[in-house]
């Protein structure tokens, strides 16, 4: 699954335990936020994994089993997000060294780690400012 799914599925999934909180529902279980998101349960745990281990969810076993948000919605950020369930870089450079002999290739590298470092601080920022409670009121609107 790609990267940029991965975060989907994740603030989806915590949206969805935020308005089940607001609602009186506070644990939620991997069936029910698979249900909202359309996926495959299996698919699901597995983000709601990196979620608990980033801290942002907490998760409780036997009976009334299930998935709440560790945090409060105004306090995750989607740079939270990002970072719990994506272990990609935004963009990367080559999988294997370029021919060092043509100029392209000797500096292509620095000349896109540059533009790469720029655009991915950016990108940073920007999901910083961005709460899943924020999130959830433009989904509501």
């Amino acid at each position: 699954m790609a990267a940029n799914s991965r975060v989907t599925i994740a603030a989806h999934a915590l949206a969805w335990l935020e308005l089940a909180r607001r609602r009186g529902q506070p644990w939620l279980t991997s069936d029910e936020v698979a249900a909202s998101v359309n996926t495959n349960p299996v698919i699901l745990r597995r983000s709601l994994g990196d979620l608990r281990t980033a801290g942002l969810v907490k998760a409780r076993r036997g009976s009334g089993a299930g998935f709440a948000l560790a945090r409060p919605a105004e306090d995750i950020t989607m740079l939270d997000v990002w970072n719990a369930v994506s272990a990609e870089p935004l963009v990367a450079l080559h999988n294997s060294e370029p021919n060092l002999e043509c100029p392209v290739g000797a500096g292509i590298r620095p000349a896109l780690t540059d533009v790469y470092d720029e655009a991915t601080e950016a990108f940073r920022a920007s999901l910083s400012r961005r709460t899943i409670a924020g999130m959830l009121e433009r989904i509501l609107k």
